[in-house]
């Protein structure tokens, strides 16, 4: 699983023109995932996540994590974090999961991420066509992937 968390002082996810969700303060996390994502892989991520060091402290220092801010989590799915851009202009998207192995485990990811954050987090709807909405807080982007773990 690969992660894209941005720091953000607000979020929204739109189809069709419509709000479907959004959050105030917290992180944007754009999820891609590949067929061999696992329970392991939710689990290092989502740990990772909640308390990820990416929040300001009172001296200006980031030194606190999305569970000591109170901060509000949104989770997009993004197969395109597993395209390959070896070969030709053209991404290539193999590596990312069809959506019978990847809705599973983005749904069970979205409800241990929840579980951890003592709170439901906001969601996008997999697979659609979503205009993201973002102020990028810093700004601050991470990139984590769970078959990188050392």
């Amino acid at each position: 699983m690969r992660l894209l968390i941005q720091r953000v002082r607000e979020a929204s996810v739109h189809i069709d023109k419509r709000k479907i969700s959004g959050i105030g303060a917290g992180m944007l996390l754009f999820v891609g995932i590949e067929e061999t994502d696992n329970e392991e892989d939710i689990a290092f991520l989502c740990k990772k996540t909640v308390n990820l060091r990416i929040f300001d402290d009172e001296k200006g220092v980031m030194n606190r994590s999305v569970l000591e801010t109170g901060g509000d989590i949104l989770v997009v799915s993004q197969f395109t974090l597993h395209a390959s851009t070896k070969k030709g202009n053209r991404p290539s998207y193999i590596r990312a999961a069809k959506p019978e192995i990847s809705i599973p485990i983005y749904n069970q990811f979205c409800a241990s991420l929840s579980e951890m954050l003592y709170k439901q987090v906001a969601t996008g709807e997999f697979g659609a066509d979503m205009q993201i909405g973002l102020v990028n807080d810093g700004p601050v982007t991470i990139w984590i992937d769970s078959k990188n773990r050392e």
